[in-house]
């Protein structure tokens, strides 16, 4: 860190100086103990199950037509269950973390008859999910409930064992807990897309997640906070789970920038919109002058103080081209969001990052999570509302192709 660099006001009465990146905004259940990690993942476990009966609710026969960016609901649940029984229960290096010798050798075979030709994502292509005889509703809670006790029994183990209780050791059951995380987010968002109606308590995280965006900011696009020059420390680093492209952290030498202290408003994005005919987000219609949002399949009057959310990569620089501004890179993201007057965790946020590997990187026993997406796909840093406090963490790299605009994604601004 260049503590010789001084913060300097860019916006009149707008920045605020930034002293220098402060310690992490972690994720507690990174480190989370035996005890902790069986708790979060009934907690996890309990709104699976919740949103597994609201898709039931809204779609009894919970048939989706084929779509490059959906799983089968049915194969969504499966699948997690599966995650879970082949790295927890059939695993026999279980206790191995990322030190495993070889992921599939030695496994044991699955509660569930066929389940690997069924749920395996690396093996089972995603066009032909559809037509597999995928176990019913019913089924798949039995599945899911069955992997789950078997899981904490071996969690158990490690709890009642004082040398079990290292990050390798717990390392596997981490990964389950941040899988079905993410596949609970992908089944509200997955939802959205669709207009059905979830009970907004499943849709939601209720809890407080320190600088993650509970913050009383200016979110009318006049309040930025001013980073100073200083070499950053990209990545994780430490005790802890880490996915493996978070590995390994490295220096970043960055430039003074004058960053949004919140995510672009829609007050702030539909001017844009309106002054260049740019294709509007889904979700989002102007009647009679009154712009309105549709929220899992009911129209509302649009907040326009909330962040503009449904955008894709290229809507978020086309606004930074019409505005003289830029995405930020994931490196001054992650140095900014630990200040604690910036505002994040309602949308994911596009970064002017593509995703590679950092230096070092070593791939993790689940080779598919990272490694094949190289490139092709965008960085986007904080949270969406719909992301669990599990997985929220000022580290975490989320990846997708610039096209998608299904996912809870919008953006923040730099001054050029």
């Amino acid at each position: 860190m260049n503590g010789s660099t001084t913060a300097q006001t860019v916006h009149t009465g707008a920045g605020r100086p930034f002293p220098g990146c402060r310690g992490p905004v972690h994720s507690a259940w990174r480190t989370a103990g035996p005890a902790a990690l069986a708790q979060a993942m009934q907690a996890t476990r309990a709104r699976t199950l919740g949103l597994m009966r609201a898709w039931q609710n809204a779609l009894p026969d919970l048939s989706v037509p084929p779509q490059t960016d959906m799983n089968p609901p049915l194969w969504e649940w499966g699948h997690i269950a599966w995650f879970q029984e082949w790295w927890t229960v059939r695993n026999p290096q279980r206790h191995s973390g990322t030190r495993i010798a070889s992921s599939g050798e030695g496994f044991a075979l699955s509660l569930l008859a066929g389940a690997d030709v069924l749920y395996n994502s690396s093996e089972v292509a995603h066009d032909s999910r559809w037509a597999l005889p995928l176990p019913d509703l019913t089924g798949t809670e039995a599945y899911l409930a069955q992997v789950l006790q078997h899981s904490l029994a071996h969690l158990q183990v490690l709890q009642e064992d004082l040398d079990g209780v290292s990050d390798q050791a717990l390392y596997f059951w981490r990964l389950v807990l941040q899988h079905e995380d993410m596949h609970n987010e992908a089944s509200v968002y997955m939802a959205q897309a669709l207009g059905l109606p979830l009970p907004e308590g499943l849709c939601r995280r209720s809890e407080v997640l320190g600088h993650a965006g509970d913050q009383e900011v200016n979110t009318n696009g006049g309040s930025s906070i001013m980073v100073p020059a200083q070499v950053h420390a990209l990545g994780h680093s430490g005790a802890g789970f880490a996915f493996d492209n978070e590995r390994m952290a490295h220096p970043v030498t960055l430039e003074a920038f004058d960053i949004d202290a919140a995510a672009v408003t829609w007050a702030r994005y539909l001017p844009f919109v309106q002054a260049t005919g740019h294709a509007e987000p889904p979700h989002l219609r102007c009647e009679r002058g009154v712009w309105q949002v549709q929220t899992f399949g009911q129209w509302q009057a649009l907040d326009l103080q909330a962040p503009a959310v449904h955008l894709n990569a290229h809507d978020a620089q086309a606004w930074c081209r019409w505005a003289n501004r830029r995405l930020p890179t994931e490196a001054e993201w992650e140095c900014a969001a630990q200040h604690p007057d910036l505002a994040w965790g309602q949308v994911w946020e596009w970064t002017a990052s593509d995703f590679l590997p950092y230096p070092g990187f070593e791939v993790h026993p689940y080779r598919d999570y990272s490694a094949p997406w190289w490139s092709r796909h965008r960085v986007l840093r904080g949270a969406s509302a719909a992301t669990s406090a599990h997985v929220v963490d000022v580290r975490y790299r989320n990846f997708f192709v610039p096209e998608r605009r299904d996912i809870f994604a919008g953006f923040r601004s730099v001054a050029l």
